[in-house]
């Protein structure tokens, strides 16, 4: 089977590329390589990942939101499935670069339902994220739950990707299933999120910046767990049977939660960050960030029905091989 992953070269991207080649298939990964953090670590990945997997793996720098190119790079490429994970992340970056993610988020998912839609693919699963349960005060998050009070520019077209998408399925019949990611950690990370932050400036023996004075706690969820859940999904479309469906579609569109389902105190976790680097962290106290969230808790008892979904990976065992990672890429020791 022939996979095409968008954004392959991403944190996620890269590992769900990897597993799908260890299991056989071919992969044709898509990434337009921006500098919203350095495009070293994302040509490190695809390095790894051609190293690893030969000509299995095939490689396009391209942007997804070009439709035309899209149209153009991957004309005779048989695609039997997408997994679509390309996005302009981040939401504190949404207040300031707002169009980038009306471009990739909103104009490039479409450019993905239309391209799902032309080759009748089997399926399509794709990226959301925690961040469309806004302000949601009701733990756990529940796919069930009301998701139109977004906090974040982000957050708001994560949530219109899941709409259209809703649009697609019931238009077009297009099996797809969205998923909803709760806090995802782990090596070979994104260089904006806590994880490494807190580990870069503990190591540099700088302050970290810790948000709401550390009244927070996130569901975070160790990269292998998420790629066996997106994998399990992958493997088993919707039926276009008109059924109820998760998140409430009778199409053949689906909506998971997935993560660890287990809340963590925002100083608990930088208290095992300080075991795993052996260095005790200078904090920085601060207000809550604009668009950020107090709680993240993922109920992911509809994902576990369906495929079932078991993460396996707490903070304690999936922060050291961070942090390994983290000392083995940058040589530090």
């Amino acid at each position: 089977m022939t996979i095409l992953v968008t954004g392959a070269a991403g944190f996620i991207g890269m590992h769900v590329a990897d597993r799908l080649m260890a299991q056989g298939h071919a992969v044709v990964g898509i990434d337009n390589l921006n500098d919203y953090y350095p495009v070293s670590l994302k040509r490190a990945r695809l390095d790894s990942l051609s190293a690893a997997h030969g000509k299995l793996f095939t490689f396009h720098e391209l942007d997804f939101a070009d439709m035309d190119a899209v149209n153009t790079t991957l004309h005779d490429q048989v695609i039997e499935s997408i997994v679509h994970l390309g996005a302009q992340a981040g939401v504190r970056y949404s207040l300031i670069n707002p169009h980038a993610y009306v471009r990739s988020n909103l104009a490039g998912h479409v450019n993905m339902l239309e391209l799902a839609r032309e080759r009748r693919v089997r399926h399509l699963v794709y990226a959301s994220s925690s961040s469309v349960y806004g302000g949601n005060d009701t733990l756990p998050f529940r796919v069930e739950d009301r998701a139109d009070h977004p906090v974040s520019l982000y957050a708001a077209t994560k949530r219109a990707d899941e709409l259209m998408s809703e649009t697609y399925a019931h238009l077009f019949r297009i099996p797809m299933t969205g998923l909803r990611f709760f806090t995802v950690y782990g090596p070979w990370g994104r260089p904006d999120m806590a994880m490494w932050i807190f580990t870069s400036k503990i190591l540099a023996g700088q302050p970290i910046p810790v948000f709401n004075h550390g009244r927070m706690q996130r569901d975070f969820t160790y990269i292998d767990d998420i790629v066996a859940g997106i994998l399990g999904c992958l493997d088993h479309p919707p039926a276009d049977d008109g059924a109820l469906k998760a998140g409430g579609s009778r199409a053949p569109h689906r909506l998971y939660n997935i993560g660890n389902n287990r809340p963590e105190e925002l100083m608990h976790l930088i208290a095992v960050l300080e075991d795993a680097i052996g260095i005790k962290a200078q904090i920085d106290f601060q207000p809550i960030q604009p668009g950020d969230v107090h709680a993240t808790f993922a109920d992911i008892s509809a994902i576990a029905r369906d495929i079932g979904f078991a993460p396996s990976v707490g903070i304690e065992s999936g922060v050291p091989r961070f942090v390994q990672w983290y000392r083995d890429y940058h040589g530090v020791s």
